[in-house]
């Protein structure tokens, strides 16, 4: 009995919510301006996203299970065009081209970026330089697709070069068995100035007293590297990965243009990725255009994407790191 009594005073004696605080079922008065701020800022956001990206990708989904030319009635095949493409050993070709691109060129580009952000950390005029080689990141790899054809060509500056030197019969750079390589390289010079300026910003920002305290540790250059740079950069590498992933999967412009300077029109096979074979499927190289086929490669370069970036995400996963 006293047990009960004394339950009762104590709930009686606690202090009873303040409805000042606007704490309880609708939350408090701070909560309920956020709610009613997601609408008025929210919303036209979320309808232009609608609108724009996830309506078009329900759409492209719709017709990649169809046989469709353009224009006209639409007949439905259900998986048939994913098993197209997948059989296609064009697209397996321009697949094997697009993973090139992501891992060998995405290593080359990484490496040289890397150490040109670790030779201009101290440099004198670091400024000028990294504005310098940010530069041809503003140009469009339309122009460097022409000025690449120029130079390549059987009467361009390369084989010019080489004349002196008694190559009299020069290298056939725009073959089919070259193109690709050097389409790589091409790649390898344009984007690489624009990591080495994202990577630069990432080593800036570490606070002098670390490599202060490296010194009178007496760490090693490489030591350094190891237990101050790369820790402390290593959300900058993985924002950089992510990128050139998304990047790498989209090149088109260069290699269309690149390699119709060979006088195809279209490029070569050999140089051909996804984001290529997907638009010839849908718009040049045959009479009868066919949108579901292409559709459902771009698809499935959507979903390369989706992959390859959560697992770069898993993978770089490392604590936070303040400072």
């Amino acid at each position: 009995m006293s047990t009960t009594t004394g339950r009762r005073t104590a709930a009686a004696a606690a202090p009873a919510p303040s409805k000042k605080s606007g704490q309880g079922q609708g939350g408090s008065s701070i909560d309920r301006q956020r709610r009613k701020l997601l609408v008025p800022f929210v919303g036209p956001a979320f309808i232009f996203y609608t609108v724009l990206f996830i309506v078009p990708a329900i759409g492209a989904a719709w017709i990649s299970l169809h046989v469709w030319a353009g224009s006209g009635p639409m007949k439905f095949v259900g998986l048939d065009n994913y098993v197209r493409v997948f059989k296609d050993d064009l697209f397996l070709k321009s697949f094997g081209n697009t993973l090139l691109l992501l891992f060998v060129v995405g290593a080359a580009i990484f490496i040289l970026a890397f150490a040109m952000t670790l030779v201009l950390r101290d440099m004198a005029g670091k400024k000028i330089v990294r504005n310098v080689i940010f530069f041809p990141h503003l140009i469009n790899a339309l122009v460097f697709g022409v000025l690449a054809g120029f130079i390549f060509n059987p009467g361009g500056m390369v084989n010019t070069l080489l004349k002196p030197f008694g190559v009299t019969e020069p290298p056939a750079w725009l073959a089919q068995e070259n193109i690709f390589p050097l389409i790589m390289a091409t790649l390898v010079a344009t984007t690489t100035g624009y990591f080495t300026t994202i990577l630069m910003a990432g080593v800036d920002r570490i606070p002098p007293y670390f490599y202060e305290d490296c010194a009178l540790a007496g760490a090693t250059a490489f030591q350094r590297l190891r237990y101050v740079i790369l820790p402390l950069t290593w959300d900058v590498f993985g924002t950089c990965a992510v990128l050139w992933t998304i990047s790498s999967i989209k090149i088109f412009e260069i290699i269309w243009v690149f390699g119709g300077s060979s006088g195809a029109g279209i490029p070569p096979t050999q140089s051909w990725t996804t984001a290529v074979y997907t638009y010839v499927t849908a718009f040049s190289g045959q009479s009868t255009p066919a949108y579901g086929a292409a559709t459902a490669s771009a698809i499935i370069s959507l979903a390369l994407v989706s992959v390859l970036v959560v697992l770069l995400r898993r993978a770089m996963r490392r604590d936070a790191v303040e400072f």
